[in-house]
């Protein structure tokens, strides 16, 4: 496995191989990033090559303490890429991502109106940003994203599909401790309570798809019904948003009717934001 930490190193390899798969990381990786590499390397085949890269990019960071303490792992992270079978592995200064004198970046105006991108302003322009310069880098003919975050992973379609770009986009779904939560590299912060209650986001979306789907509960009523699945916590929590929302333009859903939409949330345990969604079938009301 080759270790490359400047641009020019990254060209030099880039221009030795044909076919390359790319999966962008912010590194503290786990058992989430690897289904992304399994992925990678499976439409990587026999002919291609897998690369990784781990940057945590400053731009797409709203809260300073977010951006302080995001954990680096890079020894573990490297031994995992090689375990997986990743052929490079791509870990940029942040000089050389952003020079100093760096004066144009993206703006989307669009997809990010509602959830995320409503209580984190600027996020996905930076998200936008980073992603575009990692493609012009790595010149990659497929990219890897998690589905977890499902509004990133439209935005990020949306970008490429705008500015086209010519790149195909893998969606990889979302991956769950034994006890469901959504794997994430947030979850290592949470304290042993809120470790422990975290998995009730999960539990409390399913029980709501549930309700819905059989005609028990109105998308009305889901905000409710989320509130009241987190009722008995005792870790302090604070629920940033809830929202049903199309699962293709990302607008808000306002009544029922058919079709599938998904519930997204984003919720606060002891300090951590942690963020999960599910799909619902309205077809089936």
């Amino acid at each position: 496995m080759k270790s490359i930490r400047t641009i020019s190193e990254l060209r030099e390899w880039r221009a030795e191989q044909s076919e390359v798969i790319f999966v962008p990381t912010m590194g503290a990786l786990h058992a989430g990033h690897m289904s992304l590499v399994q992925e990678a390397r499976r439409c990587a085949g026999e002919r291609g090559v897998v690369i990784v890269s781990i940057f945590v990019n400053p731009t797409q960071f709203d809260r300073p303490e977010d951006l302080e303490n995001y954990p680096s792992t890079i020894e573990s992270d490297l031994a995992l890429c090689e375990e997986y079978g990743v052929d490079a592995v791509f870990f940029p200064q942040v000089t050389d991502v952003y020079p100093a004198d760096a004066s144009v970046s993206l703006i989307e105006r669009s997809l990010s109106a509602t959830l995320c991108g409503a209580t984190r302003p600027g996020h996905f322009d930076g998200v936008c940003t980073v992603v575009l310069k990692l493609y012009n880098m790595v010149q990659p003919q497929v990219m890897c994203f998690g589905k977890k975050d499902f509004q990133q992973l439209a935005i990020i379609r949306r970008m490429m599909r705008d500015l086209n770009v010519d790149v195909q986009i893998v969606g990889v779904d979302t991956v769950r401790e034994e006890d469901g939560l959504a794997m994430s590299s947030r979850n290592a912060r949470l304290d042993q309570l809120a470790r422990a209650e975290a998995p009730l986001i999960y539990q409390t979306l399913c029980a709501v798809k549930a309700g819905v789907e059989q005609g028990e509960l109105s998308l009305s009523g889901v905000r409710s019904a989320v509130e009241q699945g987190l009722a008995g916590v005792e870790s302090e929590t604070r629920i940033d948003y809830v929202e049903v929302v199309d699962e293709e333009s990302l607008a808000v859903v306002q009544a029922e009717g058919g079709g599938r939409c998904v519930v997204a949330v984003a919720i606060f345990f002891a300090g951590i934001r942690l963020i999960d969604h599910i799909t619902v079938d309205l077809e089936v009301v």
